[in-house]
């Protein structure tokens, strides 16, 4: 059997873009923040703008499409099989939180599809799905030595700083792992094309999830004693080959965040309903 090639990543790729220029600080900044906005709100708006916003800055570092159209993909998959699981758990939930009733499917006992729980399971899985283009922002344009040495100047120990680098080293190796896995599980007969029913490739992506994880914590193991044999952490300080101080433009982005953020909590605030409603 032919092994399927997956060409995507989830590392730092140098494409020379203006977000590249940015310090690590900088775009950890606007990830928080990012993350924080989105989970202050449930107003439909605002979430389908930072989708477009996300995807526009995911574009802008440069990176090709291929790269992270499985990643996005799977994704979206994720979390709508999430929404389907949350209806199935709370079929009410968005009536419950919008005040008002509108069936637009009837369904046995307590499962019929109103219109104010579909536009809230649509809210929250963008919700969800806004904050992923982000994250990859975040890891296609932080070099993860520079970032660290950026943390470490403003008050990070070097060596949580050091843990951050070296997880952002790491993501790269598991993707690594999950394709080395599921080759050996290929090879074994398990079949992960579409041609497979969907509950044989949910089975055959288990199979790979538990040797990835007994893998990661083998080599964590490893990249410990080679930090202790090197003397990692015996002294109070440390040097680092890559920094990069705050610019000017690093400092109006910061204050362009913060002023974004401050304006989403006390939008947050003030608002009385739970969720923006328009119908």
């Amino acid at each position: 059997m032919k092994a399927s090639k997956m060409k995507f990543g989830i590392n730092y790729i140098d494409t020379k873009s203006p977000l590249h220029a940015l310090n690590g600080i900088t775009k950890f900044a606007l990830f928080m923040a990012w993350v924080t906005v989105v989970l202050t709100t449930f107003d439909l708006r605002i979430i389908v703008g930072m989708v477009a916003i996300g995807l526009a800055l995911l574009k802008m570092t440069g990176v090709a499409f291929r790269v992270y159209k499985p990643l996005l993909l799977g994704t979206l998959s994720v979390l709508s099989m999430n929404a389907v699981f949350m209806f199935l758990v709370a079929p009410q939930q968005g009536a419950e939180w919008i005040g008002t009733t509108t069936e637009l499917l009837k369904l046995p006992g307590n499962y019929s599809l109103t219109q104010e729980t579909l536009f809230y399971l649509i809210t929250v899985t963008l919700k969800y799905f806004s904050m992923f283009p982000i994250a990859l922002v975040f890891v296609f344009t932080t070099h993860p030595t520079e970032f660290a040495s950026s943390l470490n100047r403003i008050g990070v120990p070097y060596k949580i700083a050091y843990a951050v680098s070296l997880t952002l080293r790491y993501l790269p190796e598991v993707k690594n792992d999950f394709v080395n896995i599921m080759h050996a599980q290929q090879a074994r007969g398990v079949d992960f094309s579409k041609n497979a029913p969907l509950m044989a490739r949910f089975k055959g992506v288990a199979k790979i999830l538990i040797p990835l994880i007994f893998s990661s914590l083998d080599r964590a193991d490893e990249i410990s004693n080679a930090m202790t044999l090197r003397g990692f952490g015996r002294n109070k300080s440390r040097t680092w080959y890559n920094y990069r101080p705050l610019a000017n433009k690093d400092w109006l982005a910061l204050a362009a965040i913060t002023v974004v953020v401050g304006l989403a909590i006390y939008k947050r605030s003030v608002e009385t309903a739970t969720i923006w409603y328009p119908l």
